[in-house]
């Protein structure tokens, strides 16, 4: 009898202390084959940059942290095989893409799970972990931004609740590529 993924795994807050390891994660996400469509960074921008970046990193995403959450997974090995991170938006500001903040929100960036533990419902339980610090935080909605290619994303986040909002943003260099963002509101 197999057991759940509940039993086999735990999800929780990174902890400031594991910037290791979050850094050797981050950089298999970036390792990838989806990478290049998934993410802004690359391997070597990644690999270049110093410890105090990873430590930083880490302790302003951490538990404890108040304006972002990094939601971890952690293999029944110890090491952690999954994550997502939550940057807490405040309107009057302005994101990452120049759109301006309408609205107290959160941004997920920087999902990844390691291939062998990918379809076995580990990616939903971040979420669900992820989600509840937001609403639990008075936010009024979650958005994330997805490759138009990256398939696959797109539909977990639809089954997840997550829905296209039409707006899109263009990648830099690349004027006819765009990327979707998806939101799901706070019933």
């Amino acid at each position: 009898m197999s057991s759940s993924v509940e039993e086999r795994y735990v999800v929780r807050p990174l902890r400031a202390a594991e910037w290791p390891a979050m850094r050797e994660l981050r950089l298999d996400s970036l390792r990838d084959p989806v990478a290049r469509i998934a993410f802004l960074d690359t391997y070597e921008e990644a690999a270049a940059r110093p410890e105090s970046f990873w430590r930083q990193r880490a302790e302003q995403s951490a538990e404890g942290a108040a304006g972002a959450r990094q939601v971890v997974a952690e293999g029944p090995d110890g090491t952690l095989v999954g994550t997502l991170t939550v940057l807490v938006e405040e309107p009057g500001t302005t994101d990452w893409a120049g759109f301006p903040v309408e609205r107290r929100q959160g941004h997920v960036v920087g999902v990844y799970m390691r291939p062998e533990h990918r379809g076995c419902g580990l990616t939903e339980l971040l979420f669900d972990e992820a989600l509840e610090w937001c609403w639990a935080r008075g936010l009024e909605r979650v958005r994330l931004i997805v490759h138009e290619e990256n398939g696959r994303a797109q539909a977990f986040y639809r089954k997840t609740g997550f829905r296209p909002s039409g707006r899109t943003v263009p990648l830099a260099g690349q004027p006819d590529v765009c990327e979707r963002e998806f939101v799901l509101e706070r019933e």
